[in-house]
């Protein structure tokens, strides 16, 4: 029998809706009507438990950075000083905390870390009070210094995976557990539109699925059915439509706008660092030997994401007279050459969202104020691209309709495989990965 604390788990995994909708029918059990029972059955009959192989070769959780524990043992030995109980050093604090305590003992200056001209020398040794031999130090400098790069790799990786389910859901994996448990309907809306948003994309030459489904529908049905006991506020942390933000104070929204707009800046500057390592071709976006597809298309993801809250919210505050002076652009995600010949093949073209990105100035250099880019900026090249700007969703917030449910597919690199077992072996063999 699923609990409240169980769905709650699921806002920061990637379980498939099939089994999210189980954990729901146990938690809303007999106030469901018979009605809602059958919509919601539709993916719950086809959970893991009611499967035949009860089996996914789906990863079924996010990636996680790994922290500098390793390194830090070893400091402790070295150092010959006890090690914090329980501290596995997962995160920036203890990690930024064990560099400043350990660094002072031999005189490292943080930051300071090349081999010829940062570390002391005999004589600045002896006075610095160092009575420990040159080999002895050097060990210990040493590993300060990869301790340092462990830090920053691992501040990179940890914003990689963030960006990642920013990209995928949002904010939901940042809703409180009281926020989340305080209304069934709230929970139960957020943990099964969290699920179908974290759906993998399938490797096709038609547009992707779109999360918003009936049983999302009628589960946001029943929070609208009981306004006041509903937790408007959380489900605008994956959910930022019109009709949700209604129901927020304009300090909430406030809030949440000055948040989305803070995290397009670190997202900005991270897509910045993204396009100076990587030799992009604007022009098309077809991925090329050397480009870092999954981090580009993650990040560009959570561009997109927080680029559509921030246009609900300042919408919904009246503030749309904001984008005549300030309006950032979408970031187009990286095609696979092979996906665009299919799609050239089968009598497409390359999508004019492409055309108006190679039309409007880059997110960063917005941020930065290198180029100016307001509404009209974009409105223009949408008309030059045979776009409608607002049912694009370029300039105004997007809208979408009820899609059917359908089953979650065993994918290997977007491709459907009928059998979860092959589907393993074939992820294993790296099948229609590129790589082979």
């Amino acid at each position: 029998m699923a609990t409240i604390k169980q769905l709650y788990t699921t806002l920061d995994e990637r379980r498939r809706p099939e089994d999210v909708a189980e954990m729901i029918v146990d938690v809303l059990k007999s106030d469901l009507k018979i009605q809602e029972h059958t919509i919601l059955s539709k993916a719950a009959n086809l959970s893991l438990n009611k499967n035949f192989y009860g089996y996914t070769s789906m990863l079924e959780t996010f990636g996680t950075a790994i922290g500098a524990g390793k390194q830090i043992k070893k400091a402790t030995e070295i150092f010959k000083i006890n090690e914090k109980e329980n501290s596995g050093y997962n995160n920036v604090d203890e990690i930024e905390a064990f560099i400043k305590e350990v660094s002072p003992i031999i005189h490292k200056d943080i930051g300071q870390n090349d081999f010829r001209s940062d570390r002391l020398n005999r004589d600045l040794r002896k006075l610095a009070g160092l009575d420990i031999s040159k080999r002895n130090y050097n060990k210990k400098w040493r590993l300060l210094k990869r301790i340092e790069i462990k830090l920053q790799k691992f501040i990179q990786e940890s914003k990689k995976i963030e960006f990642q389910k920013m990209a995928k859901h949002g904010l939901s994996h940042t809703i409180s557990f009281e926020d989340f448990s305080g209304d069934l309907n709230t929970a139960c809306f957020i943990a099964y539109f969290n699920a179908r948003s974290n759906l993998r994309s399938t490797f096709t030459n038609q547009s992707q699925d779109r999360p918003f489904d009936e049983i999302c529908e009628m589960l946001f049905s029943r929070c609208k059915q009981n306004p006041s006991e509903t937790n408007w506020s959380a489900i605008s942390y994956i959910y930022s439509s019109k009709e949700v933000l209604q129901h927020l104070t304009d300090e909430q929204k406030g809030n949440l706008l000055g948040r989305w707009t803070v995290i397009l800046e670190e997202i900005s500057e991270f897509l910045e660092t993204l396009w100076n390592e990587n030799d992009i071709y604007r022009k098309t976006m077809a991925v090329k030997k050397g480009n870092d597809s999954t981090t580009w298309n993650n990040t560009a993801g959570a561009w997109n994401k927080a680029r559509d809250n921030w246009m609900n919210l300042i919408y919904a505050l009246g503030l749309d007279s904001v984008l005549d002076d300030l309006c950032f652009g979408k970031v187009m995600r990286l095609m696979a050459a092979d996906v665009i010949a299919w799609h050239l093949s089968s009598g497409g073209k390359i999508d004019p969202n492409t055309e108006v990105w190679n039309n409007v100035p880059l997110p960063w250099e917005v941020f930065q104020e290198k180029v100016f880019c307001n509404k009209e900026t974009i409105v223009n090249a949408c008309k030059k691209a045979g776009l409608d700007p607002e049912k694009s969703g370029w300039i105004a917030p997007r809208t979408h309709g009820v899609s059917p449910f359908s089953p979650t597919p065993e994918l290997v690199h977007g491709v459907t495989v009928s059998n979860p077992f092959l589907a393993k072996v074939l992820k294993q063999n790296k099948y229609f990965s590129g790589k082979i």
